[in-house]
């Protein structure tokens, strides 16, 4: 018997009920048990940080994952889905540190770093009941009883079992690079991570002079925004091919050396200055200046504090002369090695230690923060008479995606993997994957991949997975551990858990006569995990060896845009590193949700609507439906607002159920009024003559079909559309220009009862 509809419904309530229906009969479980001997449909889950709570990122990318692998499972595969957490590294550390007033790694060292661990260890699932909740309110299907947590000792193995492989094909190395550096967090960070938040600051704006040995009247003109790195200035770098100026500045009569093309950089007018002599930037090579300070006079022995040569120097911006701290610029190490002003065993002009502020060396600003410090070393510039200029300078820089704070660059030893070998094999793998949307391979990560750079793997922090090497003092002898069992072999103990506070105790017998081997400091940056998910969520190869290797490279990941230059990249160097092949076969990338303003939504700023206030005011389907028929599908940005939800409910859920509503009102009324029990048989439906029911049962076909070429081709965006059109078609046009015919009143009109 069909039961009557109500006039009104409440979405919101509606999909409680299915959500409980679902629960009590164990749905997704159930469908799991009864696919279990199907083909296999591969899904790897990108894993989230569960110290925050899910934002409009998150569902808009589980949607997608729900539509795709619900579809699979509908066209006869067997989908695993399992919710992977991503536990360690700095957003985990931020917290804690924030929350018991952690300033360096000297307050670490006296708590204990088992102590500080347990705590890291206390919240990395603060927020994981209402991940659960959140999910599962969205009607998203995926499996948290079989989940994976980057903190597992079983998935810990696995990555340190990725990294002997890499270590073992000689793509490990420790050098000393100038990396994008967060102060606020104590540690170096990789090219990609520093590449995720840009923002545009007023930094200060100087230009210095330095006056030359042989002619203390004459001084070349620098300029920089970093001030803080000028007392560190080893050097300076000019164009060799550029045209250069010795000029008098009319006002002053003062004499500087610059690039001609660089004069509006000083002068406004012709008239201020004459111009007393013209050569190229080749000429300046060598010449000898005065340092701006003295705190590394020394360095003059091994030829600091001289003009050196470089094309890298540009007339688009300063003066055509680059003043240069070798460890906090990359360009500025490449050339003082170059110019041996440096060595790779010279002690280190790097006079800033984990926090951001000045070491002892730098007596004047010894303790202060570097940004801080700015304001004083301008002044002592002032003072001395070597400040030509000073004013601000609006530009794109980078900041900490944890800390939200600057970031610094600096030169700090880490352990690098070996990328830049590899660059033409990642772009043939790239070119295997099918990317929606298709510009994406080839523009956003394909950029990115030609220009990949040496992978900085190491975090000098504490709550994350070790890294598996022992060293002697001199860094010689080196023994990377690949497995418990290796380790146990190694040290004599067998370990459960495979953190610092574990494993940091135990040495290795030296095989030179070096005593014994200590456990590097270094932990594992994040990515590296993420990246290694593939294998280490199955325990790989210590476990489930057949299944993984018969089911690699997935069938199927999404996440947002931001991953290209994140974890879209890191499975993609690990596979090809590991196995020579790509880790995924198909992915869709979608855009960032941002507020209705156009900003990056904001907790701080509140400037948009709490989801689960969405979900409880319009229903989960109508959200889901709101971003999905968007332009976020197709990798673009989309401004949330939440009248486009609301029209959602208004323009596609309401009619619909107002035209099923209308159909089983008339089904009750045939059955009261006719006693005749309407019931559909396809194979006893005749065929009708009315042209609007052809029309409506081709539109319907057609959507059927077209519906599954699309989502074969995981082309969500073209989809969506479709059906909601058909939404439209149906209700607006078929049920309004159909409505008297389709009532009980007009029997003969019907085709479809016994």
């Amino acid at each position: 018997m069909v039961q009557p509809v109500a006039e009104n419904i409440n979405f919101p309530s509606e999909e409680e009920k299915i959500l409980n229906l679902w629960k009590e009969l164990d749905c997704f479980r159930e469908c799991l048990k009864q696919s279990k001997n199907r083909p296999r449909y591969t899904f790897y889950d990108g894993p989230p940080f569960a110290t925050g709570l899910p934002h409009y990122g998150h569902i808009l990318a589980g949607t997608i994952k729900d539509i795709v692998t619900r579809f699979a499972h509908q066209s006869g595969f067997h989908v695993d889905r399992r919710f992977g957490w991503d536990c360690h590294g700095l957003p985990v550390e931020y917290e804690i540190d924030k929350t018991i007033g952690i300033k360096g790694p000297e307050d670490v060292a006296k708590m204990g770093i088992a102590e500080y661990n347990k705590q890291c260890r206390g919240i990395v699932m603060r927020y994981a009941g209402e991940w659960e909740i959140s999910v599962q309110r969205l009607g998203r299907w995926i499996d948290f009883r079989n989940d994976y947590k980057t903190l597992y000792p079983w998935f810990m193995e696995t990555v340190w079992w990725v990294f002997k492989q890499l270590y073992d094909k000689g793509l490990v190395y420790r050098g000393v690079k100038v990396m994008p550096f967060s102060t606020a967090c104590n540690t170096p960070l990789s090219n990609f991570e520093s590449n995720q938040n840009y923002k545009d600051v007023q930094d200060p704006s100087v230009i210095v002079t330095f006056p030359l040995e042989e002619d203390s009247s004459v001084a070349l003109v620098a300029w920089t925004t970093t001030p803080w790195t000028l007392p560190s200035n080893l050097s300076v770098c000019v164009n060799p091919d550029m045209q250069y100026v010795k000029l008098q500045d009319n006002a002053s009569g003062q004499v500087f050396i610059l690039m001609e093309a660089r004069l509006s950089a000083l002068f406004k007018a012709e008239s201020e200055y004459t111009i007393l002599e013209r050569f190229p930037g080749s000429a300046l090579k060598g010449k000898k200046y005065k340092p701006l300070f003295n705190y590394f006079e020394k360095c003059k022995e091994n030829g600091a504090f001289r003009v050196l040569v470089d094309d890298y120097v540009r007339e688009e911006e300063g003066t055509g002369v680059v003043h240069q701290a070798p460890y906090f610029g990359a360009d500025d190490y490449r050339i003082c090695m170059e110019y041996k002003v440096i060595q790779k065993d010279s002690p280190p002009v790097c006079p800033v230690d984990a926090s951001g502020c000045f070491t002892a060396e730098v007596t004047d600003f010894a303790g202060q923060y570097v940004k801080d410090a700015d304001k004083n070393i301008i002044k002592k510039l002032k003072e001395c008479g070597r400040l030509v200029y000073s004013g601000t300078y609006k530009h794109n820089y980078p900041f900490c995606w944890r800390s939200d704070t600057p970031l610094i660059y600096k030169a700090v030893p880490s352990w690098f993997i070996r990328v830049e070998h590899m660059v033409d094999k990642l772009l043939a793998n790239n070119e295997q994957c099918y990317w929606v949307p298709e510009f994406v391979r080839e523009k956003r990560f394909g950029n990115w991949l030609k220009e990949a750079r040496d992978w900085a793997v190491s975090r000098n922090r504490y709550w994350g997975t070790p890294i598996p090497l022992w060293v002697s003092e001199d860094f010689e002898e080196v023994v990377c551990v690949g497995s418990v069992d290796e380790l146990a072999a190694l040290t004599g103990v067998k370990v459960s858990d495979l953190h610092r506070e574990s494993v940091d105790g135990l040495t290795i017998p030296s095989r030179c006569g070096k005593g014994v081997l200590h456990r590097v400091p270094e932990v594992f940056d994040c990515w590296f995990e993420s990246g290694s998910m593939p294998y280490a969520q199955v325990h790989y190869p210590f476990e489930n060896r057949k299944e993984f290797e018969d089911t690699f490279p997935a069938d199927f990941i999404a996440e947002g845009i931001d991953q290209t230059r994140g974890w879209f990249y890191t499975l993609l160097v690990l596979s090809t590193a590991l196995f020579g092949k790509p880790p995924f076969k198909n992915v869709i990338v979608n855009g960032l949700v941002l507020a209705s303003d156009g900003q990056k939504m904001s907790k701080r700023k509140k400037n948009y609507p709490d989801p689960s206030a969405i979900v409880n005011s319009y229903g989960a389907d109508a959200l889901r439906l709101y971003l999905i028929n968007s332009p976020v599908v197709r990798a673009e940005n989309l401004r949330f607002k939440e009248e486009g939800v609301r029209d959602v409910l208004k323009d596609v859920f309401l009619p619909w159920y107002n035209a099923y509503r209308f159909l089983i009102q008339n089904v009750i009324k045939l059955q009261k009024e006719e006693g005749i029990n309407f019931k559909y048989n396809e194979a006893s439906v005749k065929e009708s003559d009315n042209i609007m029911d052809k029309w409506i049962v081709s539109f319907t076909q057609s959507l059927i079909h077209f519906f599954k070429v699309e989502m074969d081709a995981y082309r969500l965006y073209t989809v969506v559309p479709r059906l909601v059109k058909f939404v439209d078609m149906l209700t607006n046009w078929y049920v309004r220009t159909n409505r008297r015919r389709l009532k009980v009143k007009d029997t003969p009109t019907r085709t479809e009862q016994d």
